[in-house]
């Protein structure tokens, strides 16, 4: 994969928005054949033996980290949580219904009545797996598989250098990650002289200087960095260790990936739960029916919002 200046060549995609649209218009384009909804799997852990302690119980917790007990865990299909919740997923299928709960209320310890403790679907991002299973279709419904792009959002915590202070690099590259927080908290403790008032200086991020003070792809309200890359590259989960961006305990998978004959377009947008790809009605066909992914078809205006359930 190599870093390129030359984001004209994802100006088609911006063309075939639509940013006044809630539907996926607003980050898939408009114009393919069919479309498809990858959901992200989650995540649930329990004790192998005994129970959770109970939300709020302060004293229970802390006798529980203690024993430190073996703990079973798990990546479980939206399926799985259904039948675990009693409800019914569906191609529109939000999370927060599937599991009964609010998205407006406070993030709450998630059980269901065989003692599995749940985490959210991560939002915005493939995981490496899925998406060389994905990758495997892509690669055949094209006549470039060695020949592409793939974007990444330039505002993931780290991945771009900027100016700014050094509790401010800190405090980008802690961007939901606890660690990287803990050691913003550390760093700041230590800096007496840490201020508002301290003037900025380049802080470098895990692309290069030259790419991150390069231009973007910038389609609406998101800005992107572009790379060429071949999608066959994506089959492999091995590119999770090869990818410019990549970090040692963390990579995001690509917000884009096209081949250059725009056979099809795949993305994941940072605030949903779930992968879209657009492309042929057998691309489609083929990744709903493989079983290796949690696939859905989807109509070129699905509304995956929380309201457009």
């Amino acid at each position: 994969m190599e870093w390129t200046s030359d984001v004209a060549a994802g100006s088609w995609i911006r063309e075939r928005l639509d940013p006044d649209t809630w539907s996926i218009g607003l980050f898939v384009p408009r114009g393919f054949a069919a479309y498809a909804r990858i959901l992200h799997p989650a995540f649930r852990e329990r004790p192998v033996r005994g129970a959770w302690p109970e939300e709020g119980d302060a004293e229970g917790w802390e006798r529980f980290l203690a024993e430190c007990p073996e703990v079973d865990a798990e990546r479980v299909s939206w399926s799985e949580v259904a039948r675990a919740f009693g409800t019914t997923p569906g191609p529109l299928a939000q999370w927060d219904h599937l599991v009964g709960t609010d998205p407006q209320a406070p993030e709450s310890d998630l059980r269901d009545g065989a003692g599995w403790r749940y985490e959210a679907p991560e939002e915005g991002v493939l995981d490496p797996a899925a998406l060389a299973a994905a990758a495997r279709h892509l690669v055949t419904h094209t006549g470039t598989p060695g020949s592409g792009y793939a974007a990444i959002w330039e505002g993931w915590g780290g991945l771009l250098g900027f100016v700014g202070t050094h509790s401010s690099r800190i405090l980008a590259a802690s961007a939901g990650d606890d660690a990287h927080h803990g050691e913003f908290l550390r760093e700041s403790y230590r800096d007496a002289f840490n201020n508002v008032f301290r003037k900025g200086v380049w802080q470098p991020g895990a692309l290069s200087d030259e790419i991150s003070r390069g231009p973007r792809l910038e389609l609406p309200g998101r800005g992107h960095v572009l790379f060429r890359a071949a999608p066959a590259e994506w089959a492999d989960p091995a590119w999770a260790d090869t990818a410019p961006w990549a970090e040692p305990l963390h990579v995001h998978s690509p917000s884009l990936v096209w081949p250059d004959d725009r056979a099809w377009v795949l993305a994941s947008e940072i605030d949903l739960d779930s992968t879209t790809v657009a492309g042929s009605e057998e691309l489609i066909a083929a990744l709903v029916a493989d079983p290796g992914l949690e696939a859905h078809r989807i109509p070129e205006d699905a509304d995956l919002t929380w309201p457009g359930r």
